[in-house]
């Protein structure tokens, strides 16, 4: 997993799973466990395992920190390394350190916002992404994040269309603008979404399919 910030290695599996819960019951709970990555080029499957910890690094990253207490540098790599071997709860608070010293980096505020998701901090994580988009109000890996949480978090599939819409409308050549538009075909016609062009979103851009 790398460090640009998209909530899944998402691929034809993940896609299975996310629209198998998302048509099903009422009651369906959310797919637990989907591991997260930060790069489409970083896509994998479902099952793979996280690379252990390399504690020997993580060791002499945490003594690098201490000794240079305004290196966001050091605080982010150690963040990265937590994240990628999904130790999302020890990657938190290096990711806060990070944000406190360079507190416009978009990368690190959503990926903090993956690991609040990954420890059932739903809540948390859609703040997380609200500031990150404040940074930057286009950023496509933020908001197909937000769909996905949304969709998966709060099973609010109107609002995870909007936000995977404004994909479309940000970065439709983009990897982002493929897999946005991979989940909102999968989502065509389900009853608990308004008609296409309906809503505040207006439908896809013009040219998409």
């Amino acid at each position: 997993m790398r460090r640009d910030a998209l909530v899944f290695a998402i691929s034809g599996t993940f896609f299975g799973l996310i629209v198998g819960w998302i048509l099903g019951s009422q009651n369906a709970r959310p797919v637990a466990g989907l591991p997260v990555a930060a790069s489409p080029a970083a896509a994998a499957s479902t099952t793979a395992s996280p690379p252990p910890l390399d504690v020997r690094r993580a060791t002499d990253l945490e003594a690098q920190a201490k000794a240079r207490p305004g290196d966001a540098r050091v605080r982010l790599e150690l963040a990265n390394l937590y994240y990628d071997a999904e130790r999302f709860d020890l990657a938190v608070p290096w990711y806060l350190d990070t944000l406190a010293i360079t507190p416009t980096d978009v990368g690190a505020s959503t990926d903090l916002a993956v690991c609040y998701f990954y420890t059932n901090q739903v809540d948390q994580a859609l703040a997380q992404l609200e500031r990150s988009l404040a940074i930057d109000p286009n950023h496509a890996k933020t908001l197909l994040n937000q769909g996905i949480i949304l969709a998966q978090g709060k099973g609010d599939l109107a609002a995870a269309t909007e936000s995977w819409k404004r994909v479309l409308l940000v970065a439709p050549d983009g990897e982002e603008g493929r897999l946005a538009r991979q989940l909102l075909d999968g989502l065509q016609g389900h009853p608990t979404l308004p008609a296409a062009g309906a809503g505040s979103g207006g439908g896809l851009p013009p040219g998409a399919p």
